[in-house]
């Protein structure tokens, strides 16, 4: 990822540009802590401009926000979007878990990979909190400062205002509460293996974002994969 040549504009969606502009020297000193890791031997997933793609698509036509913690550690798995892998990568325990609840909430049956692209196109912001992390070590880039740029781009979102409802899975998610203002969210458990079976299977949380989108006169979303 590069910043300190190439504007904002080229890196994310031009709405999203915009609403990040705030936070753009946090962006800068983000690629700059990249290049670090990368001099001193380090690696950083997802690579490239995949670090910044769940700003690919128009803020203004977000209707649902899923936030992930920080991208996947295993290499191959991180795409740039919570929750989703590549085609060809094996789906990941969390959403295996996803997609039980899913085929149980919608009807549908269960998706043959792990690619949540088509969601990103209906509307859906796939978000990490923190948006890079090291190969190996789940949570190394904590408090590196992604999340006063993730936080931001919620904080746009809250000003923009609905139709729009935020799925909040686990407490590291529903502690960005507070950041939503009046968008309605959707709490649960998050689908670990370690925590699904607190709350999160049964929470019917796509069935209920639709409603939620609906009473605010928006159109659903086509939550469809395959």
């Amino acid at each position: 990822m590069t910043t300190t040549t190439v504007p904002l504009e080229e890196l994310v969606h031009p709405s999203w540009a915009k609403a990040l502009e705030p936070v753009a020297d946090h962006i800068t000193a983000m690629g700059n802590f990249l290049r670090e890791e990368i001099a001193a031997g380090r690696s950083y997933l997802p690579a490239g401009k995949a670090v910044l793609r769940a700003f690919e698509q128009p803020m203004e036509q977000v209707r649902v926000l899923i936030v992930g913690q920080d991208p996947y550690p295993t290499p191959g798995n991180a795409v740039g979007l919570s929750f989703s892998v590549a085609p060809d990568v094996r789906i990941p325990a969390s959403l295996r878990n996803i997609y039980k609840e899913y085929c149980a909430d919608l009807g549908f049956d269960r998706p043959s990979n792990g690619d949540l692209t088509p969601w990103t196109e209906h509307g859906v912001l796939l978000l990490n909190r923190v948006l890079t992390v090291r190969p190996g070590e789940s949570g190394a880039h904590r408090g590196k400062g992604w999340e006063k740029v993730t936080d931001a781009a919620i904080k746009a979102l809250a000003a923009r205002g609905g139709p729009m409802v935020a799925i909040l899975w686990g407490r590291d998610a529903q502690s960005l509460q507070p950041l939503l203002g009046d968008i309605p969210a959707i709490c649960s458990a998050h689908p670990s293996p370690m925590s699904a079976d607190r709350g999160f299977f049964g929470s019917r949380p796509f069935s209920r974002a639709n409603e939620l989108i609906v009473e605010q006169g928006g159109q659903p979303v086509d939550w469809r994969l395959s």
